[in-house]
This record gives structure tokens, sequence and C-alpha cells, in this order.
């Protein structure tokens, strides 16, 4: 197929590709959500064994952690070498990976880990889409068009993960390997169509790769989000693991080592990243705000579920078995908001800037958390679904004009690791939010759970002794069978539910619901505040990012449309350098 890279045409390839590989890899970190009760029992592995809780974590936080690692690098390798290149490599990667997943022989612990794995390697493939696919748009299309288009892109992101809690409902209860599998059509359209259609439209810079950076960015990464990792999980006698020496350890170690890669990045002539991007006022506040925007929100899919699968639905009525693909159904209003206000925001911020829509989207998502935080634990549906349409607009007013806005302000050199950075600053705040947001919730499950267990066991005919053991199992168990939509009473007594003046009733739907909920209602308030105070924060940081602001256009009253189409040739390392700080000095002289 050959599309001429500068045709009208082109552009529109590139947003369908773009959006396809964003689709592929959100709908799939969205679908393990719901389908973890199924993989552990396909691989027969109870996720409720305390030396099994570190499986279920990683499962979780393993696509994660190697996507935000690795974005920034694949974001600078696509600026020296090709981003239509690397883009659909990641489409490879994800699809070898995403088959692999489905080819588990193994069961227990050994499965775990294999799968373990191989999400990784299919976060590698994700870093490689995420890394490249801004980047290419931003090339694609001009600056007047680029809000509608990274919108489309941006609604494909978050839409991705609700479709994957419905996918995932609908598919691991028939087969659970089928949640990896359904990746690989969508991975082979990918991979073919990108290597046969997508250009690169920019000359290619060779220079010196930054290893030295790369590698102290990498690890110390790292080990800040291994650290907040098992920071979640129980430590001796501890409810959880933050006071861990080895815990401390990797955060402070990794801690340092992303400030030893500050120096180095200053002192290198060939930076993974060029920190003096910061100096632009657009990149630098659209950053931080990206930061606390997914503070805000990352958590939040997990507390989510957690009080659906957990204690909503099976309070009215719904088996647990049937929880998972209820609860992604009954949050599609957060979807639904989004799809309307994404695209919406993107187009009119092409016009008036980025400021007013990330600013607004942000106070929205502030009023919604406070709605939730308002809602009684047993609330009525519609008021919970207007508040999550309600959300779900804030996040989209905010996340196309912030993206637009980022991605406007770079130079066409800097695309790739600018926008390495952005999904770095997202997926990384992704990983400490719901490190944040557990913590919170289990400190709430701590101050009041044992007692109310205890209480609750006792007054259903189980012995002090039995009881008192029981309540005292740390709360991040009965936490982890919340968010899977798992009655653990029988888990925790064992035998012992015999002995129960109604067996039934203990291990039905109404019992742990009922009991968990008062405890979680204490985590929540805590959980809602938090998010509220880091979108105001994160609407106070889209303020100051200054007026609409583009790399290369001549700023006049009336915000000029053309857009330096060629790049321009340096005949130095430092020839580039130069140009953009020229462009520092004109992005000061023009932001108001």
């Amino acid at each position: 197929m050959n599309i001429r890279p500068h045709s009208d045409n082109y552009k529109w390839f590139v947003l369908f590709f773009a959006t396809l590989g964003t689709l592929m890899a959100t709908i799939n970190s969205g679908i393990i959500l719901i389908a973890l009760p199924n993989i552990f029992k396909g691989i027969s592995l109870n996720p409720l064994t305390p030396s099994n809780s570190s499986y279920l974590l990683w499962m979780l936080m393993g696509f994660l952690m190697a996507t935000a690692v690795l974005l920034v690098s694949l974001g600078r390798l696509g600026d020296l070498y090709g981003r239509a290149k690397m883009f659909s490599t990641g489409f490879t990667i994800f699809t070898v990976f995403s088959i692999l997943l489905s080819l588990t022989w193994m069961h227990g612990p050994s499965a775990a880990m294999y799968l373990i794995v191989m999400r990784i390697g299919q976060g590698v493939g994700g870093a490689f889409l995420f890394a490249n696919s801004g980047a290419l748009i931003t090339d694609a299309f001009s600056s007047n068009q680029r809000g509608l288009a990274l919108g489309i892109n941006s609604v494909a992101a978050v839409g991705g993960s609700f479709i994957g809690l419905v996918l995932g409902g609908l598919l691991a209860p028939v087969e659970w390997r089928l949640i990896f599998l359904v990746s690989v059509p969508f991975g082979l359209i990918g991979t073919t169509g990108g290597f046969l259609v997508l250009k690169d439209t920019r000359e290619k810079v060779r220079v010196k790769i930054d290893w030295l950076g790369n590698i102290t960015f990498a690890v110390g990464l790292v080990l800040v989000l291994i650290g907040i990792t098992y920071g979640i999980e129980p430590y001796g006698g501890s409810t959880m693991g933050w006071t861990s020496p080895v815990v401390m350890a990797e955060i402070i170690s990794g801690v340092l080592l992303l400030a030893i890669f500050t120096v180095i990045e200053l002192k290198s002539d060939h930076p993974m990243l060029q920190l003096s991007l910061f100096r632009i006022r657009s990149f630098a506040a659209g950053n931080f705000a990206t930061l606390l925007s997914a503070l805000a929100r990352g958590g939040l899919m997990f507390i989510l579920i957690i009080w659906l699968q957990g204690i909503w639905l099976p309070l009215h009525g719904y088996s647990f078995a049937r929880t998972p693909l209820m609860a992604g159904i009954y949050m599609l209003p957060l979807t639904l908001g989004f799809l309307i206000a994404g695209p919406l925001s993107g187009i009119a911020s092409d016009r008036h800037g980025a400021r007013p829509f990330a600013v607004a989207g942000m106070l929205v998502t502030a009023l919604s958390f406070g709605f939730l935080d308002i809602l009684p634990v047993n609330f009525s549906y519609i008021f919970f679904a207007l508040t999550l349409l309600l959300m779900g607009i804030g996040f989209g007013m905010f996340a196309s004009p912030n993206q637009a806005g980022i991605m406007n302000s770079l130079p066409p050199d800097q695309r790739g690791a600018g926008a390495g950075t952005v999904n770095t600053f997202q997926n990384s705040a992704m990983v400490f939010s719901i490190g944040i947001f557990f913590t919170l919730i289990i400190l709430g499950l701590a101050s009041s759970l044992p007692h109310a267990l205890q209480s609750g066991l006792i007054a259903q005919g189980i012995s002090n002794s039995v009881a008192h053991k029981a309540s005292s199992l740390p709360p991040v168990g009965s936490l982890f069978a919340a968010f899977l939509g798992i009655n653990p009473v029988h888990a925790i007594l064992g035998p012992a539910v015999n002995t129960a003046r109604h067996p039934g009733y203990l291990t039905g739907r109404s019992f742990f619901p009922g009991l968990i909920a008062k405890p979680f209602s204490q985590g929540l308030h805590e959980a809602f505040g938090f998010g509220i105070i880091a979108a105001l924060v994160s609407a106070v940081a889209s303020m100051l990012r200054g007026g609409r602001y583009v790399h290369g256009e001549t700023h006049h009253k009336a915000p000029v449309r053309q857009e330096l189409s060629e790049p321009v040739k340096t005949s130095s390392p430092h020839a580039a350098e130069s140009g953009l700080q020229r462009d520092l000095g004109l992005e000061a002289e023009v932001s108001r």
C-alpha cells in the first residue's frame, strides 16, 4: 500500500493505527481487572492465601511498571530512528506476548510467575505504542486539528479500559485465555498495516544514545515502583509494609538514582530527555497537571470495582459469580461522559487553547469526587451513575486539551521524548495512586474491621477463639477479596464455618458485604478527599500553563493556523539545542 505521507488521507491512517494501538493496550489493562478471579481459578491458585497476594499485585502492576519505565527511552529512540518503525514494532511485541499469555500450561505459583513475566513483556509492547502514538499524530496533523486527533486518541485510551471491563466479564467465565487472545487480531492488523502504511515524515537525527541516563532512569523508577507495590502488602505485625527496611531502601535508592539521572541529563551532550523542555511553560505545567490528574483517578478504578463487586452488587441480589460483568456494565456512565467531552473539548481547544478546558475539567472532577464522598455505601444507582457521568465529562474536558497543549509546545525533534515524558508521568502516577488509594482504604479497614468481623462471627455462633483469630488477619486480604468479588468467609474460617448457626448465611451474598460496608466507607472518605485535593491542584497547574502556544507558529493577537511543515536541518548536535533555546525565549514572550 503506497500512501504518500504528506497527502490529506495519510493523517487519518495515522490516527486509525495510533488509536487502534492505544485501544488494544488499554482494553488489555481493563480486561485483566475483571478477569483475575477466573485467571486464578484457571491456574488453580487461591488468591486469598496470604503468600499469593504478591502474585495478584504483580499481575496488575507489572504491565504499568514496564510501560512507565520505558516510555521516555522509547520515545527518544523514536525521535532518533523513526517513530513509525518503533510504533509498528510495538504492535508486534504486544501481539507475540498476548499469544504467549494464552499458552500457559502450568498451574500454581509457577503459572502465576509465567503470566507476570509475559504481562511485563506485553507492557514493553505497550510502551512502544504509547511512547510514539502521540508524536505520530502530532507530526501528521496541523496545529488546528491536533486537539481533535489527540482527543479521539485519548477517548480510546480511557474508553478502552471500560470496554475491557465488560469484555473481561463476558469472556473470562467462558475461557480465561480468551482475554489475551482477543487482542491478537487487532495486533496483526496493526503490525501489518503499520509497517506498510506508516512513514516517518521528518528527517531522522543520528546521535549517540544516552545509555547512562537511560539506565539510571529505568533502575531508579523501577525501584520506586517496586517499593510502592510491596508497601501495600503486610509486613511482620504491621498492616502494611511501609515500615519495612527493604521497602524504604528501595524507595530511597530509587529517588537517589532519579536525582543522579537529572544531573547526568544536565551534563550530557545527547541527553535522553532535554530537561530544558521544562522551561516551556505549557510543557512543564501540562506535565504537572497530568501527574496530579493521574494521581486523582489512577486508584479510582480499583476503588469503584471494590465498591461494586465486594459490597453494592451482592447487597442488591447479584451472586458473586455475576459481579465482575455487572461491575463493568454499571461503570459505563464514566466512559459515556468521557466519550462526550473528550472529542468536543479537543476540537474547541484547537481554537481557544488548552487552559480553559483543562481547568474546568479538573474542577468538575473535584466536584464529582465530592459527590462520591457524600454517597452512602449502599447508594441509589441513579445518583451514582450521574456522578460517574459528571466525572467522565471532567476527565474528558481535561485530557484531550491538556495532551494537545503539551504536544503543540514541543519542537518536532523532541516530540517522541516529550510524549514519552507525559505518559511516564501518567503511568507512574497511576501506580502511585493505586498505592495511595489502597493505603487509605486499608487504614480505614484496619481501624474498625477486626472488631466488626469478630462481633459478627460470634453473633453467628463461631467460637471466640476462632473469631479472634479470623479478625487478626491483615485487612488487605478482605480488600483483595472485595476487589475480586469473592466472599472470603469460607477461606478465613475453613471447616469452622460449619459450626455457625447458619453456615449458608455466612458464605452468602449479604454477610460479608454488610460487614465490610461501614469500615470500607471510612477509607472511602479519605480516598475521595485525596482525589479532591489532587484534582484541585491539577486545576491550579492548568491555570498556570499560559495562553495558547504552538511551537514554530508566529503569534499575533489572532492565532495563526499555519505551522512550519519542514524541519530545520542542523549541522551540529548543539544547533538543535540553540533552536530550542530561541523557541523558549519566544514562548516566554507570547504566553500569557
